[in-house]
């Protein structure tokens, strides 16, 4: 509104008794360090009597207080000691808060950005007592440590309150390359883990693999299952996909792992496509009931005429599945043809030995049963290369299968697992895709399953799930991360409305005839406009929680936690040790020979 000339007067009240307050700032510390330091120099050279507390006549009036002491010891004692020791306070405040403000990466506070009243559902108060209520076996404790509560996914942005999610969240993070997401989300939340841990990875070496191998060993035993020798890992395990394949639906899943693994979504529902997978589903349920090997498989896709499936289904009273298989092997020879070709490229890493080895009985090699790991405290590791077809199904397909396990146990146990079990699904896109992942987003927080699902880019899940596939986990999911390195200008626009409007206060100052105005408006301006999205800076991130004012926050990457050191002695082991078996195999005479 205009106001009036006697605004600018009043302005300069304002910045008079700004600059009074400054003034008093130094004054009064000088008056107090005169007073001390005077009667410190008395006492040092034994020159009289200490003098009361007069700080002002320090000041001013030094040789009043101090008539023993001398010019120059008056100039030392009570001038230039004292602006000494104010000049080193000054200083050591400023290297201290530039210390604090580096060290932890924090910037400036984002205005219109949630406070901690805006986010009290995930802060240690509100997450204890959630966990009191979610897990029987805390409900009693004097104590919970905050790992019990819930997965921290940083602090409120320019302050030390941990933000975390709860066992009963889901979560979807989109972050960049080398924003954070492995060493400040995934490695973090696997060490805290308080039940059995899952994580999916296309890397190995100095990657989440490497820094909590160790670390989880000493909790509970560590499966890995690295088909592609991405970390040379020794086979010391083998998963049978076909255990929950005995059934129609089941091994429908299975074909529709190795389907994803192959198309994307868009290519999914032509004719070929869905034809390649259905025979994989009817010779899947074919060997599962005759507890056969995956492997054997590859031997009927390769000769069409075999008649040992169409037995099987039948034997077991699935009629209307084996007519459904003679009916395409007797079909068409062209039809047939391409439709069992489809099924064997989708299906073609299991002709690979060396992957084969860890889906089918080994002898002296225990079998990975998802039944007993959901309720133990072990970690299982599954890793696979990008684009890593077959391989990459088998992957996904481990990881479904211990999601149900978890999810029928937690039904026989009450309708919750405790200790949760969490799913790190990094890379989720490249190596673990999971059709139906989106439709488990709406129950598995619910049953003590946490996944968290971390993606580059939301584009990259739009490839793998479909548009409306996508959307449908970002909208179920309770917690969102959003990283540094978000390029896409609709997605930027699109959480930039999601971030909403603020009030902006306008100044404007005109001249005239009669004095100098003042008027001041308010305007409505986009809290985090699309390019300040893109521009985050890496240490960062933006966090929705559902029904929760968007919130920065102030990353916590795993080394600059006090037990770094320890962590990261474990990891360089881990990592030597993965060289080391990658030296040896290259060495071996047969090393590059087929399998």
């Amino acid at each position: 509104m205009p106001s009036t000339p006697s605004s600018s007067s009043s302005d300069g009240t304002d910045l008079a008794f700004k600059a009074l307050l400054g003034v008093l700032a130094v004054v009064i510390p000088a008056a107090n360090l005169a007073w001390v330091s005077g009667n410190a120099t008395t006492w040092l050279t034994g020159t009289g009597p200490q003098a009361p507390y007069q700080p002002a006549d320090a000041l001013l009036h030094p040789d009043r207080l101090w008539p023993g002491l001398g010019e120059t010891s008056l100039l030392v004692g009570t001038r230039i000691a004292p602006a000494v020791v104010l000049i080193a306070l000054g200083v050591i405040a400023a290297l201290a808060w530039n210390r604090r403000k580096n060290s932890s990466g924090r910037t400036r506070k984002v205005q219109g950005t949630a406070k901690a009243k805006d986010i009290e559902p995930l802060l240690a108060k509100a997450m204890t007592a959630k966990a009191r209520s979610l897990r029987p076996s805390l409900k009693d404790a004097k104590t919970i440590a905050p790992s019990d509560t819930g997965i921290l996914l940083g602090n409120l942005q320019g302050t030390r309150t941990e933000v975390r999610m709860g066992y009963e969240d889901v979560a979807v993070a989109i972050m960049a390359p080398r924003s954070g997401k492995t060493t400040s989300l995934a490695i973090p939340s696997i060490l805290a883990a308080p039940g059995p841990v899952l994580l999916t990875s296309n890397k190995a070496a100095g990657d989440a693999y490497t820094a909590t191998y160790d670390p989880r060993s000493e909790v509970g035993r560590v499966w890995s299952m690295d088909p592609q020798q991405i970390a040379h890992a020794e086979r010391t395990m083998w998963w049978n996909p076909l255990a929950g394949a005995k059934s129609l639906d089941g091994a429908g899943r299975l074909a529709g792992h190795f389907l994803a693994a192959s198309v994307d979504a868009s290519q999914q529902g032509d004719f070929w496509s869905k034809a390649g997978s259905n025979i994989l589903s009817q010779l899947f349920l074919a060997a599962a009931l005759d507890e056969r090997p995956i492997t054997d498989v590859m031997d009927w896709l390769a000769f069409p005429a075999n008649r040992a499936p169409l037995d099987i289904l039948r034997d077991h009273g699935f009629t209307a599945v084996a007519a459904q298989l003679k009916g395409t092997v007797e079909g068409p020879p062209e039809t047939r043809d391409g439709i069992y070709e489809t099924a064997r490229q989708y299906a073609a890493a299991l002709l690979n030995s060396e992957i084969a080895a860890w889906v089918t009985p080994q002898d002296q090699i225990a079998e990975f049963r998802p039944a007993e790991f959901v309720t133990s405290s072990d970690t299982l590791f599954l890793l696979s290369k990008d684009g890593g077809g077959g391989a990459s199904a088998l992957i996904a397909a481990c990881a479904d299968s211990v999601m149900r396990a978890a999810t029928a146990q937690a039904e026989r146990a009450g309708g919750r697992l405790d200790p949760p079990m969490l799913a790190i699904l990094d890379e989720a896109a490249n190596v673990c895709k999971i059709s139906d992942l989106p439709d488990l987003y709406s129950h598995l927080g619910s049953r003590g399953i946490i996944p968290m699902t971390i993606l580059q880019s939301y584009r990259q899940g739009q490839k793998v799930w479909g548009d409306a596939g996508m959307d449908a986990m970002w909208s179920a999911a309770t917690i969102k991360v959003i990283g540094s390195g978000i390029d896409d200008p609709d997605f930027a626009d699109k959480l930039s409305r999601l971030i909403g409007d603020h009030d902006v206060e306008t100044k404007s100052t005109s001249s005239s005839d009669s004095g100098t105005s003042t008027s001041i408006s308010m305007r409505q301006e986009r809290i985090l406009p699309a390019d300040a999205i893109r521009a985050l800076p890496k240490g960062t991130a933006l966090l929705f929680g559902t029904g929760m004012r968007a919130a920065m926050l102030d990353l916590r990457p795993w080394y600059q936690e006090p037990d770094a050191d320890t962590l990261s002695a474990a990891s360089a082991r881990a990592s030597k040790a993965i060289t080391a078996r990658a030296i040896a195999k290259a060495t071996k005479p047969d090393f590059g020979k087929a399998a």
